[in-house]
């Protein structure tokens, strides 16, 4: 296996080699594939557990770039944002994506091959429509009670 650093300054295929929590800060922030789905408002049935995504968006979501508009500072408005770490990520896998890295890697699964670390490019998790580019509403255009006629199949 090489060791060669990628023009992202990260080891070549560090995910594969080095335990979640010993990863570095910038390392951790790589895995992020830039889908987008994290930011989008879910449902849970309070009494099977369930956990449904729809398409209404957190007010910070960019639908463009399918990032977050504020990220460092995005808890100052939206303070229930879930911060996702190595010692949170056990806790908190139950809304993640069933394609996200951090959920693919914690359970010991590869990254697919689209992922913008694979290919080294940012904009292949969005040609590969794994993305939710263009296909979001802003939470603040749906009412809350609303948002059941919103959901979607991951």
């Amino acid at each position: 296996m090489s060791n060669e650093i990628t023009r992202t300054g990260l080891a070549d295929r560090y995910w594969e080699t080095k335990p979640m929590d010993q990863l570095s800060q910038p390392e951790w922030e790589a895995l992020c594939d830039g889908c987008g789905k994290c930011c989008l408002n879910k449902l849970e049935d309070e009494d099977t557990g369930v956990v449904v995504t729809t398409r209404v968006a957190c007010r910070l979501l960019d639908d463009d770039t399918c990032m977050c508009s504020n990220y460092p500072i995005r808890h100052q408005f939206v303070p229930e944002c879930i911060v996702l770490t190595p010692k949170t990520i056990e806790d908190t896998m139950y809304w993640l994506p069933k394609t996200c890295a951090y959920r693919l890697i914690y359970e010991g699964r590869p990254l697919f091959d689209w992922h913008p670390l694979i290919t080294g490019d940012p904009q292949s998790v969005h040609r590969a429509g794994v993305s939710v580019q263009g296909m979001t509403i802003p939470e603040f255009e749906v009412d809350e009670d609303d948002w059941e006629d919103h959901i979607i199949e991951e």
